[in-house]
């Protein structure tokens, strides 16, 4: 910045600005004795509870717990950077913004040079993509999924092979080799040999600030056998690569678009691919051009969204970048600011997902992500066994150690209560409590005998009293839960999914997190083992009487249960994969019919509900033999 703005500065301007004036202009408010009331702006609610105090020079929002003066809610609404909004209302206060200091100025005027040949060079890549040299590239965009129609709107580019193709273009319209490299378009050989092209023979993806100004490119490589797959701009006088974060411009105008009442989420993905097929689904993202996100990074993500989803891959670099993230987030936690995870499933990222099975998948995954405690406890309580009281106390402390981070008092309080509380669940010390049957009742010891006895046949009325007492899951559900049982190991390559999602069907959702911690904890446990196993937790006879009574009834959409060995296998990993699709298809159904009212567009209703309807009656058809099924195999 060439200009500081201390803060005699800013008490002038607000000073000569009631708030209740400029936030007036984009909420109703009407007067309510010393102070003014309307709807939030920042949630859907019918009774205001918005109130501008002009005494205090305030805003306080009960609703979503946003309070602020007349800058932050600039920020706040209209998506600003403290600068952009102190430069807006200084203008509309007639208060001269402060006089530049000549150094610093000098230093902008050199900057703004520098933005110039960032942005001719854009052009010039724009252009490449489009001649001859850039067909192999074009080629590679339309594999992708991504059609000529948007290469415009994400600036994308390419470099030619040519060690200076691009500095010759640029330096025949005026520019210095220095400056060049200063941008980082050049690169300047250690020996003082001549400066030559950084981008070479790779797809060009321009980077910009939150304005939309070019401050740097990112470069994929045509070549297979390229060094890095991958390339980045240096950091520059311009360009810092943890201030800034790929798609922001774009991501803002997306949330800016959506209606005041509805917020939608904030993506963070890793990719510049994965954030461009966001965006072309109508879903803000970014991308931190690296893995991890840093401080400065979350500090911008929290100006345009309370809790942003980091939605990284699903593979294991992608969880053990959400780790890194959640260490530095921690002592940055504030009421109202966190974050939260959708880790993509499957191993896949955002942009396979949408190009395999379409916008609802992703927006779907986006809708069930796992809050910041909830997420950080998983992480510990899966990072190692805890079989012995040495280990239970080591994750006890370092839960204790973790809420101690975070900078807020009464939340790190409420986070070291939340998250011992979670601890103390995993070794309940009261009167063991037994999730029985499908209907996910509880019941005490004592009761559970008696229910065992019924469940397991003693009499006929006791048969017909087990059937009285519960819910019955989707059969579809229930076997897969039935198979796994006999076969815990037939979950090892959905392990995560099936732990995030269970069987789909959420009156199985504790037996799954049940068989997900026996694959954690054992290795190749025997069928007798695993039985006595799931007994100790309270998943004795009883509820497997039930459970395969309720499997039964999935006939012939259940054959894994009649196969055997690997093929018993690869048929239940297939009819997992079918009923996630469902479960995905009909979450999609109800998000389209309840969108329906506002966007007046029943086609992507019906079309979810043919897509939908289809795979039900694959489901309920022998899919195993698609020669034989009574509906089409749907393409992957």
């Amino acid at each position: 910045m060439a200009v500081r703005f201390d803060e005699s500065f800013l008490d002038e301007i607000k000073s000569r600005l009631r708030p209740s004036d400029v936030i007036g202009k984009t909420v109703k408010l009407r007067r309510q004795g010393r102070e003014y009331v309307g709807l939030s702006p920042f949630t859907k609610e019918k009774t205001p509870s918005f109130y501008v105090n002009d005494d205090k020079g305030q805003f306080f929002d009960f609703s979503s717990g946003k309070t602020g003066d007349i800058i932050s809610f600039l920020q706040e609404s209209e998506r600003l950077t403290f600068v952009e909004a102190v430069e807006r209302l200084a203008a509309e206060a007639g208060v001269p913004l402060p006089a530049v200091d000549p150094r610093a100025a000098e230093q902008e005027k050199v900057r703004q040079g520098l933005s110039e040949w960032l942005e001719l060079a854009a052009q010039w890549f724009e252009a490449e993509l489009r001649r001859p040299a850039g067909r192999e590239a074009r080629a590679y965009l339309e594999r992708r999924g991504l059609p000529e129609k948007d290469w415009a709107r994400f600036r994308l580019g390419f470099s030619p092979p040519g060690r200076t193709a691009l500095k010759d273009y640029i330096i025949a319209k005026g520019a210095r080799p220095g400056e060049l490299v200063e941008t980082g378009l050049l690169i300047a050989p250690e020996d003082g040999g001549a400066p030559y092209d950084r981008f070479r023979d790779r797809i060009i993806f321009p980077i910009a600030d939150a304005r939309g100004r070019v401050v740097s490119f990112g470069g994929r490589a045509m070549d297979p056998q390229a060094r890095a797959k991958y390339l980045n701009g240096p950091e520059t006088s311009v360009f810092h690569k943890g201030h800034h974060l790929y798609g922001l411009a774009e991501a803002r105008k997306i949330i800016a678009a959506a209606p005041a009442a509805e917020t939608p989420p904030l993506a963070v993905v890793e990719g510049y691919m994965d954030a461009i097929a966001c965006h072309r689904a109508n879903i803000p993202a970014v991308a931190p051009m690296g893995t991890a996100l840093g401080e400065d990074q979350m500090e911008i993500l929290w100006r345009h969204h309370p809790e942003p989803t980091l939605s990284f891959d699903g593979d294991r670099a992608g969880r053990q970048a959400a780790a890194r993230t959640m260490d530095r987030a921690l002592p940055l936690l504030k009421p109202g600011k966190s974050l939260q995870f959708a880790i993509v499933e499957g191993g896949k990222d955002p942009d396979e997902v949408l190009r395999e099975q379409g916008p609802a998948a992703l927006k779907a995954q986006l809708a069930k992500a796992t809050p910041f405690a909830e997420a950080l406890f998983i992480r510990e309580r899966d990072a190692e066994p805890y079989d012995t009281p040495e280990r239970k106390t080591a994750l006890k402390t370092r839960l204790r150690k973790l809420a101690a981070t975070i900078a807020d008092p009464d939340l790190a309080q409420a986070y070291k209560e939340d998250l011992l509380g979670r601890f103390e669940q995993l070794w309940p010390t009261r009167e063991p409590v037994y999730t029985v049957g499908a209907a996910g009742r509880e019941l005490s010891r004592a009761r559970w005998d008696k229910r065992k006895a019924l469940a397991l046949g003693a009499t006929p009325e006791g048969k017909d009293a087990s059937r009285r007492l519960r819910v019955s899951p989707r059969p579809l559900a229930a076997a897969l839960a039935l198979a796994a049982v006999r076969d815990p190991g037939v979950i090892d390559e959905k392990i995560e999914l099936v732990g995030a999602r269970g069987f789909g069907d959420e009156k199985l959702d504790s037996l799954a997190q049940e068989l997900v911690r026996l694959r954690y904890e054992t290795d190749g446990m025997e069928f007798d083992a695993a039985l006595r196993h799931l007994d100790s937790r309270g998943f004795g006879p009883a509820i497997l009487a039930t459970l395969e009574e309720d499997a039964r009834r999935a006939g012939v959409s259940a054959p894994f249960l009649q196969a055997t060995g690997e093929r018993a296998r690869d048929l239940w990993r297939q009819a997992f994969d079918l009923l996630m699709n469902l479960e995905s298809l009909e979450r999609a159904v109800e998000a389209a019919a309840r969108d329906l009212d506002r966007d007046h567009d029943s086609s992507t209703l019906v079309s979810l509900k043919t897509e939908r309807d289809t795979l039900r009656k694959l489901l309920n058809s022998d899919w195993s033999h698609p020669e034989e099924a009574t509906a089409p195999v749907l393409p992957h």
